[in-house]
C-alpha cells in the first residue's frame, strides 16, 4: 500500500506526529504552507487564528509537489484551532477531491479535541474514511506529548 501524509503544523506538534507515521509506513509527506505567515506572537496568533474560524477564511496556500491520485491511502493532520481544523487544513481540502479515496484523518490539540475531525470529514464529500486519531500535547508545558506514544504506534499500525 502506498501512504501519503499531507499535514498543517505551526508549533511542531503535527509535524512530530506526522513524521512518526512517515518512517512507520514508509509514507511520502508534505507539510500544507500557508502563503502568508501567521503572526510569531502566541497572543496575536490566537486572535487571528480565532477570528479566522469564526468567519471559516480559506486562507491561501502553496501548491503541494505530491500527487494525491497516486496514493491508496492519504494521511492528513491538523492542529485544532478553536476546537476544529486548522484554517490552511480547509483550505486544502477545499481544493482537491477525495472521492472514492481512502482518507485518515488525525489532529493534535491542547486539552479540547473539538470537532475537528467531523468538520475534516464534512468538507471530503465522498471519501472513505479510516480510523482516526486526536493526539493530546500539553502547550503549556512546552507542548509535551501527553498521549501515550504506545497508543499512537498501535494506531498508526493500524493503519
Amino acid at each position: 500500500m502506498k501512504y501519503g501524509v499531507v499535514y498543517y503544523s505551526f508549533s511542531g506538534n503535527t509535524a512530530q506526529i506526522a513524521e512518526r507515521i512517515k518512517a512507520a509506513k514508509k509514507a511520502d509527506i508534505e507539510r500544507i504552507e500557508t502563503v502568508a505567515s501567521y503572526p510569531e506572537d502566541f497572543d496575536a496568533l490566537l486572535k487571528q487564528g480565532k477570528a479566522e474560524v469564526e468567519r471559516a477564511f480559506l486562507p491561501e496556500i502553496k501548491p503541494l509537489n505530491l500527487d494525491l491520485a497516486s496514493y491508496d491511502k492519504l494521511i492528513i493532520g491538523t492542529p485544532t484551532w478553536w476546537y476544529t481544523a486548522a484554517p490552511a487544513v480547509f483550505s486544502f481540502l477545499k481544493q482537491h477531491d477525495f472521492h472514492d479515496k481512502e482518507v485518515v484523518f488525525f489532529q493534535t490539540h491542547g486539552g479540547e479535541p473539538g470537532n475537528a475531525i467531523q468538520a475534516m470529514e464534512a468538507a471530503c464529500p465522498g471519501a472513505k474514511f479510516g480510523n482516526t486519531m486526536a493526539i493530546y500535547f500539553d502547550y503549556y508545558h512546552k507542548n509535551r506529548l501527553l498521549t501515550d506514544t504506545q497508543e499512537i504506534d498501535h494506531w498508526i499500525a493500524s493503519l
